[in-house]
C-alpha cells in the first residue's frame, strides 16, 4: 500500500474543508475523538471482565432471611404525642333529653 505524501495530504484537507466546512470539521474531529476514547474503555472493560470471569468468585454462605417489618406505627417528630392530654369521657345519650323538639 502506498504511503500518502505531504500533497496528498493537502489534497485530502482540502477536499475536506470543501466538503463540510471549515466551522463543521473541529466538531468532527472533537465527536471522533471522543468515540475513540469510548471504544478504548470499552475495550479495556471486556479485558477486565474477562480477566474476573477466569478468577473464581469467592465462596459465599447464603444470609439469613430479613425479619418481617413491625406492625407496630412509629410516631414522627413533626406529630405529637396524644397521650400527655386526658381523654374525653363517651357521650352517652339519655332518654328524654334530646334535640328532636319535644
Amino acid at each position: 500500500m502506498p504511503s500518502l505524501g505531504g500533497w496528498e495530504f493537502v489534497i485530502l484537507i482540502g477536499i475536506l474543508v470543501l466538503l463540510f466546512g471549515a466551522k463543521r470539521l473541529p466538531d468532527m474531529a472533537r465527536s471522533i475523538g471522543q468515540s475513540a476514547r469510548v471504544f478504548k474503555g470499552e475495550m479495556k472493560g471486556m479485558k477486565g471482565d474477562d480477566a474476573a470471569k477466569a478468577e473464581p468468585p469467592p465462596a459465599q454462605t447464603p444470609a439469613p432471611p430479613a425479619a418481617l417489618p413491625s406492625t407496630q406505627v412509629q410516631q414522627t417528630p413533626a406529630e405529637p404525642a396524644k397521650q400527655d392530654a386526658p381523654a374525653a369521657p363517651p357521650r352517652v345519650s339519655q332518654p328524654g333529653s334530646g334535640s328532636s323538639g319535644q
